[in-house]
């Protein structure tokens, strides 16, 4: 175990200034493409300035080139990977496995990071990744301690956590709700945060009131301080703090915090947080803070609901509502300057404008105080009693933010002092060494003698450089002087030469392949249909259709056994899909699976790897392995795949320039938008925390989630309790079959949710027809959007002119 790294986050040079003031031992930030925060960044050209910048303060900076890349973009990134490498980056954070892949050809010096939208929550998802090249992962956000601890213990490998910020709902890697419903892919950089609008819980048809909780996507911010010890304790590598769309003050504030708190425990000292502190940490940026998944589930716990923006803190609640002024109670301070945002989630429309403003004036009278504002700012009408009262912004804390200490590198210095021999110093930073001589011998003293300590009070006379001295030694022979000006002449020199050296771009070798794929072989074969059910209904209705294969994908494992049995009896082939996330403790589940004697549909890289040494059916990857290119898809298929379906960020045009008939696309589902860890049925439909103590309402209730333009998205519970919420529309494929099947793709699958077992039947046979000429594809799109309740989308395979 070694002491962890704090990283923190840069969306540009101020905050990148204020993680190395506050003391990141890392950086990461991204480029202007190729990174998952696409609105920020550096450019190519900038970024060894940046190297330089953060390498001179002793900090390692990490590259984010954390996207799926598209086929005719290979090129361009193994371009810009090796410039990335010759500019003096310590790391790349990827997501692609193609990618991953191709990092490692084109700079093999340069550190690889599995990125949190690899989706690893095992070890053997952490194995796949450094089988592939990783040489850290960064888990995903979901995860307990005792699985992070027990990860670690299983796998050495460097493990990276994030520790504070903003939570998405949804498995980093698996949201496909930007891309669903606006043509943005999350896994591009794209996120429209779908998660943080409003929704209405439908439950067995009827609108279920859920009183203040309307935004139940939206989660609370990570917030893990006095976890610290204990994150410490797991082998962690890293400790990563989310933020790169934040401001720098919020990235000083959070910098600061943690980097206190990891010497403290590293130390072995207690924990000195303070509760001002925390209430500072609220105040700079906060959705409501909490460690949620780290110290365990609790599904009660995760989403507040009441708003999905900045809160910050809590100051009290509206007692009266005068023609100019507002009283509140007040729990906190409020000064003049503060701004406020008035919270009516009780009462007030969802997506409606808030009121709030700047204070101008704070009258108080007992506990009790009297707020006015300047430039009528706010609307009282729009205020009632018992309204929250949130600061949302609070100017004294930004002036306490610029005084913050400047972290600085520990110097240590050795002095070899001889008579008649130049005074030699050598002197040792992070990452770098000197040695400075003075330019004249040294005498003897006549009277103030040259000592340990003397050296130390000049050499420690570091200033605003970027160093403090830690330790002096010195090895000094007989009574020697040397004038105090040669000393800081030698100071000087030392500092000067342990920047130059630090800030040094090191020449690496890179080697850009040639990225070139071989054209598939022409295929003439019938067409295949394979479906996908999730209910026995669904099933009788699959069984009449007689595909060409029935994947099971049930919420009740104990269901699986007859139904497969079903399939195989019928001489269908028979699958059954594994889940898309599978823990450390969830190792039976896979076991069950392979028990089953039938095909997998394998939806996470950790299964995949699981299945890698041990004798196994046929496998097919499904879309949540994220393949986007030629290179992932290959690599996916020499670990073992059968055939494999590309990710759900590809358009038509880009599935058929994959085109092989190892590859299985599919032509009619509803979009899984979001898979998430947090359970909504626990949530809103029990008073129990987890799934030990919930009473099972998955398997009693029908949940959709009503959006603010009436449509229904579906939402169901897999094995492991987690939920996936699909797009209301039927997505279909109708207008590019014609392509798809002359570009040489001949297995389609169909997919379905909460279609009943009559609408199974007849998506089903409307698609055979079709595949068969028995009718147009054209026709086909009509009779599919004329059974649809709520309509049929191109959805994610539309093809715009750009994409």
């Amino acid at each position: 175990m070694r002491k962890p790294e704090i990283m923190s986050p840069a969306g540009y040079w101020p905050q990148l200034h204020a993680a190395v003031d506050a003391g990141a031992d890392a950086v990461y930030f991204g480029l202007h493409h190729f990174s998952a925060r696409a609105k920020v960044g550096f450019s190519l050209e900038e970024l060894p300035e940046v190297m330089r910048t953060l390498h001179r303060r002793g900090v390692r900076g990490y590259l984010t080139f954390n996207t799926l890349i598209f086929e005719d973009e290979l090129e361009e990134a193994a371009r810009t990977i090796a410039a990335i490498a010759e500019a003096g980056a310590d790391a790349l954070i990827i997501q692609d496995l193609g990618v991953l892949k191709l990092a490692r050809r084109i700079a093999p010096q340069i550190e690889l990071h599995a990125s949190t939208q690899m989706s690893i929550t095992d070890a053997e998802g952490v194995r796949f990744a450094q089988h592939a090249g990783a040489d850290r992962v960064t888990l995903a956000r979901e995860l307990s301690l005792p699985e992070i601890d027990s990860i670690y213990r299983q796998t050495g490998c460097d493990l990276e956590i994030f520790v504070h910020g903003a939570l998405c709902v949804a498995y980093s890697g698996q949201c496909f709700s930007s891309e669903a419903w606006g043509g943005r892919s999350a896994n591009r950089g794209q996120c429209a945060q779908a998660c943080r609008l409003p929704y209405d819980l439908i439950v067995d048809d009827e609108h279920k009131p859920l009183a203040d909780a309307r935004y139940l996507l939206s989660p609370g911010d990570l917030y893990t301080l006095k976890e610290v010890p204990q994150i410490v304790k797991t082998g962690v590598s890293c400790l990563k703090i989310e933020g790169r769309y934040k401001d720098a003050d919020y990235v000083a504030l959070t910098t600061s915090a943690y980097r206190k708190a990891v010497d403290e425990a590293w130390a072995g000292l207690p924990l000195s947080v303070t509760a001002a502190e925390e209430q500072d940490l609220e105040q700079v940026y906060s959705r409501g803070l909490g460690p949620y998944f780290l110290t365990g589930t609790n599904h009660q716990k995760v989403v507040n609901g009441r708003a999905p923006r900045h809160r910050g803190v809590l100051i009290g609640r509206v007692v009266q509502v005068g023609q100019d002024a507002v009283t509140i109670a007040a729990e906190r301070e409020v000064k003049e300057g503060d701004g406020l945002v008035f919270d009516a989630a009780d009462w007030r429309s969802p997506g409606e404008p808030e009121e709030g403003g700047r204070v101008y004036e704070a009258a108080r009278f007992g506990k009790k105080v009297e707020l006015r504002f300047a430039n009528r700012a706010v609307r009282f009408d729009r205020i009632r009693p018992g309204d929250l009262v949130w600061r949302t912004d609070q100017p004294e804390l930004a002036r306490r933010i610029r005084r913050l200490p400047v972290h600085k590198q520990p110097v240590t210095v050795h002095v070899i002092a001889r008579g008649d021999f130049p005074l030699r110093t050598i002197w040792r930073a992070k990452n770098a060494d000197v040695s400075v001589e003075s330019s004249a011998p040294l005498s003897a003293a006549q009277n103030r003698e040259m000592s340990a300590e003397t050296l130390s009070e000049q050499f420690s006379r570091l200033g605003n450089t970027p160093y403090e001295l830690d330790e002096l030694s010195a090895d000094i022979e007989g009574k020697l002087f040397c004038p105090v000006s040669v000393l800081n002449q030698i100071r000087r020199e030392a500092v000067e030469e342990l920047q130059a050296k630090q800030g040094e771009i090191k020449p690496v070798k890179v080697a850009v392949p040639e990225i070139t794929r071989q054209p598939s072989e022409s295929q003439t074969g019938k067409p295949e249909l394979h479906l996908l059910v999730r209910t026995p209904e669904q099933l009788d209705a699959a069984l009449e259709c007689a595909p060409s294969s029935i994947t099971l994908d049930y919420l009740d494992l104990y269901g699986l056994r007859p139904s497969v049995q079903r399939v195989k009896d019928s001489g269908i082939t028979a699958r059954v899909a594994s889940p898309r996330v599978l823990k450390q403790d969830e190792a039976r589940i896979l076991n069950f699976l392979l028990s089953l004697d039938c095909q997998i549909l394998v939806r996470s890289t950790g299964i995949l790897n699981a299945l890698r040494d041990k004798p196994h059916p046929e496998l097919t990857g499904d879309f949540s392995l994220n393949a986007a290119n030629s290179l992932a898809v290959d690599e996916y298929l020499n670990d073992g795949l059968l055939r494999l379906t590309p990710t759900h960020d590809l358009n038509a045009a880009q599935i058929a320039e994959l085109a092989s008939d190892k590859l299985e696309v599919i032509a009619y589902q509803h979009l899984p938008v979001f898979h998430t860890e947090h359970c909504v049925f626990c949530r809103f439909l029990s008073s129990g925390t987890s799934y030990r103590d919930c009473g099972r309402p998955c398997e009693k209730h029908r949940v959709e989630l009503r959006d603010h333009t009436g449509r229904s998205h579906p939402v169901m519970a897999d094995v492991g309790c987690r939920n996936t919420v699909f797009g209301a529309e039927s997505q279909e494929a109708s207008m590019h079959l014609d392509l798809w099947l002359r570009s040489g793709i001949r297995h389609f699958r169909l997919e379905f949710v909460h279609e009943s077992a009559e609408q199974v039947r007849t998506i089903t046979g409307l698609f055979q027809k079709a595949l068969l000429k028995q009718t147009t594809f054209a026709q086909l799109g009509r009779d599919l959007k004329a059974i649809s309740p709520a309509g049929t989308t191109q959805g994610s395979l539309l093809v715009t002119l750009q994409y």
